[in-house]
């Protein structure tokens, strides 16, 4: 299974140090050079930004259609472009994404797609987790991971929590 992340996934994971939930659902990850900048260089100092270097299941991945990616870069930061320009260019299985703009354009080009609260579900169903909740709080007071009061209840009625 090819499944490309964006930076916001790992970011949030990293901060709360729960990254091992990715591996444990998906093995390999595959990042965008423009994803790995993003945390990693720009990160310099913010919690998971010296992760990528150490973990042996992400790699990084350079992009080859790089006019595809800037036209991209017009309406999406440059690591959503390029995770997305890099799922298309390796027929990726699942992107890992959670800006709805990228999740828009992601349709468009028929990329299947999940955000890190679907990943959340996904790792409770395969009893990779056993309670989404106390991730979810994490999130949301270490990582500053918005989501809606209504959203946090369906996410855990949908994890049975």
């Amino acid at each position: 299974m090819i499944v490309i992340s964006d930076a916001s996934p790992i970011i949030n994971l990293a901060i709360i140090n729960k990254l091992e939930i990715l591996h444990a659902l998906y093995g390999e990850i595959y990042i965008a050079q423009a994803v790995y900048h993003e945390i990693s260089l720009k990160g310099i100092g913010q919690p998971g930004y010296d992760v990528i270097d150490q973990l042996p299941w992400i790699h990084v991945e350079n992009i080859s259609n790089n006019n595809f990616a800037e036209a991209l870069k017009l309406e999406l930061d440059d690591g959503e472009a390029e995770s997305i320009a890099l799922a298309i260019e390796l027929k990726a299985d699942l992107l890992l994404i959670d800006e709805r703009k990228g999740r828009n354009i992601s349709d468009k080009f028929g990329l299947k797609y999940i955000g890190l609260l679907g990943c959340l579900i996904e790792a409770k169903h395969q009893k990779k987790i056993e309670s989404i909740k106390p991730i979810l709080d994490a999130l949301i007071n270490q990582a500053g991971f918005w989501i809606s009061s209504a959203l946090y209840d369906r996410v855990l009625e949908i994890a049975k929590e």
